[in-house]
């Protein structure tokens, strides 16, 4: 379905240097941010007050071509149930259509990475290769230390600042995704039922891909569509729904930790969330064409209203209150009342809600 390794081969030809910076620059760019990060993971399990039994891990630190190689790990493990039912399917394409068509997708996924990857400061890794040995964890906390390193400059903070704020994010999810047991099956199910629940009949595919080109070009009028949206069928919607609500959740929780445990480890917190504010919304008209086609604004939508949600039931119930969000799938919240604390308050909590 994906010729992979041309993905990574696009990715890393397509993908832009970084800032110049000497050796013993970078060397001590990768050293302090995997400090910070064992720093930030006890900062944030003790404000969380999330706990696990699994062991601090070092983060691991790339660059922008090791960043597109991981995440193209990623997808092959995400997309193994798709492509395991086209191969085994009772009318499997031709060769020659698969050949051709693989090496068109390759392509295609290595420019997203391309672009994405001078973007990204940092992720959680939910989707690993498995380990033979069984031994190694499930997920990776990886930092894109050239990323780091311009973003710090472009906007003039203080580097040993803002490399600890973007660490405490980061271990945020980590923290989530370890310390919550059944949180990263959650989402692997969902994004496995979601990819299943594909029309991939000849017919629909072509619709799919009308939609899309109707959206590329609405997006680059100012349109408000994005890929995502016009490819996936109606069963799917539902499924995205669920999708969307946990990941703004998590997305929301990373945002609001780091901005609550930075002022008291963060000396210039509000100087970097002002100016990082500023530089998410920047961007040449291209930049946010492609970034709304790919979900990316709908992204910087998540962290905004699953801060808000954060911030307010913590505010009304405190963090015990909140942390029962964890309990299981049904005490997640949904799209709607992500929009409404109140109403997720009067569910699970099972009290009204008092004014703050």
């Amino acid at each position: 379905m994906i010729d992979w390794d041309l993905a990574v081969t696009t990715g890393t030809r397509l993908v832009r240097p970084g800032p110049q910076v000497s050796r013993e620059e970078a060397r001590q760019a990768v050293t302090e941010l995997r400090t910070l990060s064992r720093e930030a993971e006890g900062h944030v399990r003790e404000f969380t007050k999330i706990h696990t039994d699994t062991a601090p891990q070092p983060a691991t630190v790339v660059d922008r071509p090791g960043w597109i190689k991981a995440n193209v790990e990623g997808f092959r493990v995400v997309l193994e149930p798709l492509t395991q039912r086209i191969s085994s399917g009772a009318n499997p394409p031709p060769a020659i259509v698969s050949a051709v068509g693989s090496r068109i997708t390759g392509v295609e996924v290595g420019a997203v990475l391309a672009f994405l990857a001078s973007r990204v400061l940092g992720q959680y890794e939910l989707f690993l290769p498995p380990d033979p040995t069984g031994q190694e964890p499930a997920g990776r906390l990886t930092l894109v230390a050239p990323n780091i390193v311009h973003a710090e400059r472009e906007m003039g903070v203080d580097p040993h600042d803002f490399r600890l704020w973007v660490c405490l994010h980061e271990e945020t999810h980590r923290v989530q995704f370890t310390g919550v047991t059944w949180l990263r099956e959650y989402v692997r199910s969902q994004m496995t039922e979601f990819l299943l629940a594909s029309d991939l009949d000849l017919p629909t595919i072509l619709e799919r891909l009308r939609n899309a080109a109707d959206t590329v070009a609405d997006v680059v009028r100012g349109g408000e569509g994005n890929l995502i949206d016009a490819i996936q069928s109606p069963a799917q919607k539902e499924i995205l729904d669920r999708l969307t609500a946990v990941m703004t959740l998590v997305e929301g929780h990373g945002d609001y930790v780091m901005d609550a445990v930075g002022p008291s480890v963060v000396p210039t917190v509000s100087d970097i969330r002002a100016k990082f504010a500023h530089r998410r919304e920047g961007g040449s008209r291209l930049d946010r064409t492609v970034r709304r086609l790919l979900g990316i604004e709908v992204k910087m939508k998540q962290y905004a209203e699953g801060s808000a949600f954060v911030r307010k039931v913590v505010d009304r119930v405190g963090m015990d209150g909140f942390n029962k969000v964890w309990t299981s799938p049904e005490t997640l919240p949904t799209t709607q009342e992500i929009a409404d604390p109140d109403a997720w308050i009067s569910r699970v909590i099972g009290t009204p809600a008092l004014p703050a």
